[in-house]
C-alpha cells in the first residue's frame, strides 16, 4: 500500500470525526488548544484503535462486523444527535450551551465515528499492511483534522449561539443516516 493510498484511507476515515468535531466546536464558548486537543485525541485514538482491532480480528469476525457496524454507528449518532436537539429545544435562551468533552460525551462519539474502521483493519490484515505505521498515520490524520474541526465549529458557533446545539445534533443524525445508507447500498459516495 502506497503512502498516498494510506493518506486517502486516513482522510476518508477521519471525515465523520471531522464533522462531529465541528459540532463540538459549535458548542464551545472558546475553543482552546486543550479542548481541541482533547477532542482530537479521542477521535484520533479511536480511529487508530479500531483498525488495529479489525486487523487482529482478521477474517474470523469479518462477516459479523460488517453485518451490523453501520447499525451501531447509526443508532449511537441518532441517539446522541436527538438528545442534543432535545436539550436545545427545552433550554431557556439564558442557559449556556454544554461544551462537554468528558468521557461520557466523547466515548460514544468516538466509537460511533470510528466503527467503520474495523472493516478497514480487517482488509489491512488481508493486504498484509504494516499495521503500526498505518494506524499511527490514520490516528494522526484524524487528530489533526478533528482539532481543525473544533476551531472551525467554534468560529461559526459564536454566530449561531443557542442554535449551535441543534445544528450539531442535526449533523450527527445526518452522519449516522449517511453511514446507514452507504452500508445498505442506497447511497454511494
Amino acid at each position: 500500500m502506497t503512502l498516498l493510498e494510506l493518506f486517502l484511507i486516513a482522510l476518508g476515515l477521519s471525515m465523520d470525526a471531522f464533522a462531529v468535531a465541528i459540532s463540538k466546536g459549535l458548542l464551545m464558548q472558546k475553543a482552546t488548544l486543550k479542548k481541541a486537543l482533547t477532542v482530537g485525541l479521542y477521535f484520533g485514538l479511536f480511529q487508530a484503535a479500531m483498525p488495529l482491532l479489525g486487523y487482529f480480528a482478521g477474517s474470523f469476525f469479518e462477516k459479523q462486523i460488517t453485518e451490523f457496524d453501520h447499525w451501531i454507528a447509526f443508532g449511537l449518532l441518532l441517539l446522541i444527535g436527538a438528545n442534543m436537539i432535545r436539550e436545545a429545544v427545552k433550554r431557556d435562551d439564558d442557559d449556556e450551551l454544554k461544551e462537554d468533552i468528558g468521557p461520557k460525551s466523547m466515548f460514544p462519539l468516538a466509537v460511533a465515528t470510528s466503527i467503520d474502521a474495523l472493516a478497514v483493519g480487517v482488509s489491512f490484515a488481508f493486504l498484509k499492511v504494516e499495521i503500526v505505521p498505518a494506524v499511527s498515520f490514520i490516528g494522526a490524520t484524524t487528530l489533526i483534522l478533528s482539532m481543525v474541526g473544533v476551531k472551525i465549529g467554534n468560529a461559526f458557533g459564536m454566530r449561531f449561539k443557542s442554535k449551535a446545539e441543534i445544528i450539531g445534533g442535526v449533523i450527527l443524525i445526518l452522519i449516522g443516516t449517511k453511514i446507514l445508507l452507504e452500508h445498505l447500498g442506497i447511497l454511494n459516495f
